[in-house]
């Protein structure tokens, strides 16, 4: 008995310490036979790449029959194109989506703005603003009088209605981020009724919307927030990518990259890495390209720079057309993404950073080294001597060689000359040579040499 105690004793011990570990499965909570809440992080600026990752992640949220999605929203602004895309995916959505303004110090500007009235639930955390959605050019300039009317007019009725359910001064506030580009804090956007809940972190957010009823395209909707397991959602990796090319800076880099990669492959035919390298790089580009707002006459400019280059290879004018065409790209750069170091250039648009010159410079100087590098090597490959074919077989008349096989009179034999094997024939009239014995090329005749007896040397 006291043997059976013991296993006993040893049993309950293991298993509790099992359990302890996280080996034993537990019974599962309550809480988590809720819908999921699903979070999306919406950071930087609006871009075709912000509004595929949302597009995914409400079709994921589908899939995992989530109850609720939770935008966290930080944005100065973007694509009226865009930000109108996600205003109709948010407004579809047979889900409930909030849009949250977070973290502290966030924004929700220009089109920003309107995508936060768009959310059936609206949030903010403190020291965060919203507002200043005066509609600007697609570089940030002002627009002319007759379309920035126009452009308002179409802005500020949708502001209206997706504000009405908001109450009044919701309505004129709405209305006042985009005719007068008024920017309030959070607390005055609730008070206005311009978002519905002020929350300093996601858990408060969560307390916060438990039992609110929020109407969507399949009905009513009531939240069950409070204990509901979370469900993050990153973005792709192919999604970062993309969002890194409304960058004028990797833009630029992968033109330059794909530009000096391909003259490589022309310069050097054979190679597949550098064509390869230039292709990709190119194709990346012409993405960013699509996506941001450019002066096509830079690219003309690049493209001729481009030619430059290749030209300088081809005619070997020792580096003068090099020279042109540097200049020809960089100011080709320099237009391509409206830089503000050029006389008259726009403000760079709301969230897309301006073209650095140090960047433009720097990859300038070393474009400059690496094409001189490339026409050099160039230079050299075509004043090197022959080394294969009829004109280094040609070389060979006067040399002297020895026979490796004999050769009979008329007939043809093996000799080596110059360290090479090469089938050979005697001169009429000439005797008999042994192996060994010296003999000297005279002519070529389709590849093979006609030789004689070479003379004694003293």
């Amino acid at each position: 008995m006291v043997r059976i105690r013991r296993v006993r004793g040893v049993v309950l011990f293991l298993w509790v310490l099992l359990a302890a570990m996280g080996c034993i499965p537990q019974p599962t909570p309550k809480e988590s036979a809720l819908p999921p809440v699903v979070i999306l992080h919406l950071q930087g600026a609006v871009t075709p790449a912000m509004a595929q990752y949302l597009d995914r992640g409400l079709q994921e949220a589908q899939r995992l029959q989530a109850q609720v999605v939770i935008l966290e929203l930080d944005t100065p602004g973007g694509s009226v194109e865009t930000m109108q895309h996600i205003i109709q995916a948010i407004r579809n959505s047979p889900i409930p989506v909030v849009v949250y303004v977070a973290p502290r110090g966030a924004m929700a500007a220009s089109a920003g703005t309107l995508i936060t009235l768009a959310g059936h639930l609206a949030a903010m955390a403190p020291e965060t603003t919203i507002g200043a959605a005066a509609p600007v050019g697609l570089q940030g300039e002002d627009l002319g009088d007759a379309l920035a009317h126009k452009t308002k007019q179409v802005l500020q009725a949708q502001a209206r209605s997706l504000a009405r359910r908001r109450g009044e001064r919701a309505v004129r506030l709405a209305e006042a981020t985009i005719a007068q580009a008024r920017a309030v804090y959070a607390r005055e956007a609730l008070d206005a009724g311009l978002i519905d809940v002020i929350a300093p972190t996601l858990d408060d957010l969560l307390r916060e919307l438990d039992g609110r009823t929020v109407e969507t395209t399949a009905g009513t909707v009531t939240l069950h927030t409070a204990q509901a397991p979370l469900r993050r959602i990153n973005p792709t990796l192919l999604e970062d990518l993309l969002a890194l090319l409304t960058n004028p800076n990797i833009v630029f880099l992968l033109l330059a990259i794909g530009f000096q990669a391909l003259l490589i492959e022309l310069s050097h035919p054979g190679g597949w890495v550098p064509g390869f390298v230039g292709v990709v790089s190119l194709t990346l580009a012409a993405y960013g390209l699509g996506v941001l707002d450019v002066n096509w006459f830079g690219l003309v400019l690049l493209l001729t720079a481009f030619v430059l280059f290749v030209l300088d290879v081809k005619a070997t004018t020792h580096g003068a057309l090099t020279v042109a065409g540097l200049l020809t790209f960089v100011f080709g750069a320099l237009l391509l993404f409206h830089a503000p170091i050029l006389p008259g250039s726009p403000p760079p648009t709301p969230g897309i950073p301006p073209l650095s010159l140090p960047l433009v410079i720097g990859t300038a100087l070393f474009f400059a080294a690496l094409s001189v590098a490339v026409v050099t090597l160039a230079l050299r490959a075509q004043k090197r001597p022959v080394r294969t074919g009829e004109e280094q077989v040609e070389r060979l008349i006067g040399k002297v060689g020895y026979t490796r096989t004999p050769i009979q009179s008329g007939g043809r034999g093996t000799v080596q000359v110059g360290g090479e094997l090469w089938t050979a024939e005697l001169v009429p009239d000439a005797p008999p040579l042994p192996s060994g014995a010296p003999v000297e090329v005279v002519r070529v005749e389709k590849m093979h040499l006609i030789v004689q007896p070479a003379r004694q040397r003293e």
